[in-house]
């Protein structure tokens, strides 16, 4: 069926066609949100002279080279579906003028094909186009060939080389379709994996898109990260990504919890946190959780501490957040967090009380992820432990555990004498520890009896 937004551009007169990933998805029967056009048979001032009658048309550029417009409809409800514009661009052409991703020249001009256009894409399953006016299908890679065997072929051999962004982007698309790559694919990747040297860490990690995520979110978002990241480790790429990873490539864990080489147990939690439905810093989490185990072997530190700082460095140098650095930091630094005591509604609020609402519950989701990646027979215990703990935590989460949730308030203890500074905080802990062992002395009057007593 055509969106409200195709039917609008066919509506403008102009030879448009749609490309890329709507396509693409479209074809899988996969919702898609993001709708791309190209217009033949026009260059940039062209395109626009076409467009402006139907609304306000802004220059699209590309490192300083334009590559099309992007159109503000008159037509209100229109813009209310395209709040950011819409995407037109002349058939183009980009030649490579050395290895960064920043290195190649644009050609766009009205004599430039739809199918040189299509040449110049990454892989054969986005150098698709369906024609608006009688809905058929360019495709001179065999792009829906590869759709129906779900694989990921590029468009020539030298894709990786002119891009190599692309190296993440098809290991990407593996984890999100669940695709195969193609035996070509898969040599041509491991030949060019060095080239990410040349790939800003924003665009591997961080993220300087539209949606503010990095081709590694995207993987780890996908539904088979697993499949993308042993992918990633054969040909290479996983080392030039996150060389932290190189000493537990095939570190040997023989325990009866764990039976594989360290980096495949890391790969199991990523899928099962994804199978989980866990959030990004979880799985983020689940990738750098034991990249300390090497480490802490000869160290005094345990291998979560010296994990929580390695994941600081990377997560530092690719640029993500700095909450999310800190989140993830933290989720590593907690993830050992035991089950072997006692667990019962006091146990869950001061886990609740220590960790805050939000990290308590990431550390039981990377937890649930570990545990789910284990052989059973290990486990077992642990995991029904688990079930139940977190069960306890969430009934708890409704129990005062947090100084705002305290009778009295720093306001209090000054007018019941204690002087303005640090002292106050240190006595407002103090009664969150009596209130979470037991829940009915947060009262007011039994806070600033016991507060009082500080003060004698």
């Amino acid at each position: 069926m055509p969106s409200e937004i195709r039917s609008y551009i066919r509506s403008l007169a102009i030879d448009a066609y749609v490309v890329g990933g709507a396509v693409r998805d479209e074809l899988l029967e996969l919702p898609y949100r993001d709708e791309d056009f190209v217009v033949p048979g026009v260059d940039q001032a062209g395109l626009r002279a076409l467009l402006e009658p139907h609304g306000r048309v802004e220059d699209m550029d590309v490192h300083g080279q334009l590559v099309g417009v992007r159109l503000h409809p008159r037509d209100r409800s229109i813009r209310a579906l395209a709040p950011a514009g819409i995407e037109l661009t002349p058939p183009r052409a980009e030649r490579s003028t050395g290895p960064g991703h920043r290195d190649f020249v644009i050609v766009s001009d009205a004599s430039i094909t739809l199918d040189e256009d299509m040449a110049r894409r990454d892989f054969t399953i986005n150098a698709i186009a369906r024609r608006l006016e009688d809905g058929t299908l360019v495709d001179p890679f065999d792009g829906q060939a590869d759709l129906a065997l779900r694989q990921i072929r590029t468009v020539g051999p030298t894709s990786f080389a002119e891009d190599p962004l692309r190296l993440l982007r098809g290991l990407r698309f593996v984890s999100q379709l669940g695709f195969d790559l193609a035996p070509g694919t898969l040599t041509e990747m491991r030949n060019e994996a060095s080239g990410l040297a040349h790939v800003s860490a924003e665009r591997i990690g961080g993220g300087i898109e539209a949606d503010g995520m990095g081709e590694l979110s995207k993987l780890l978002l996908g539904r088979s990260p697993q499949k993308a990241l042993l992918l990633a480790r054969d040909t290479g790429v996983l080392e030039q990504m996150i060389p932290e990873f190189t000493p537990a490539l095939g570190y040997a864990l023989t325990t009866d919890r764990r039976r594989q080489p360290l980096e495949e147990h890391i790969f199991a939690v990523v899928q099962s946190a994804a199978d989980g439905g866990a959030r990004l810093v979880v799985r983020l989490a689940c990738l750098l959780h034991d990249l300390g185990k090497v480490d802490a072997a000869a160290s005094s530190l345990s291998h979560a501490a010296v994990g929580a700082r390695l994941a600081g460095t990377i997560l530092l140098r690719l640029r993500y957040p700095t909450d999310v650095q800190l989140a993830v930091a933290r989720i590593v630094a907690g993830h050992g967090f035991g089950l072997d005591g006692q667990i019962d509604a006091l146990h869950a609020r001061r886990f609740l009380a220590g960790n805050g609402d939000v990290l308590a519950f990431d550390l039981i989701s990377h937890k649930h992820a570990d545990l789910n990646a284990k052989p059973e027979a290990g486990v077992k215990g642990e995991r029904e432990a688990l079930a139940r703990f977190e069960q306890l935590v969430r009934q708890e989460r409704e129990q005062p555990h947090r100084i705002a949730d305290l009778a009295v308030t720093g306001d209090d203890l000054i007018s019941a004498g204690f002087g303005e500074g640090p002292r106050i905080g240190a006595v407002l802990a103090l009664l969150l520890d009596a209130v979470v062992t037991d829940p009915a002395r947060n009262d007011s009057a039994w806070l600033l009896e016991r507060a009082r007593e500080e003060l004698a």
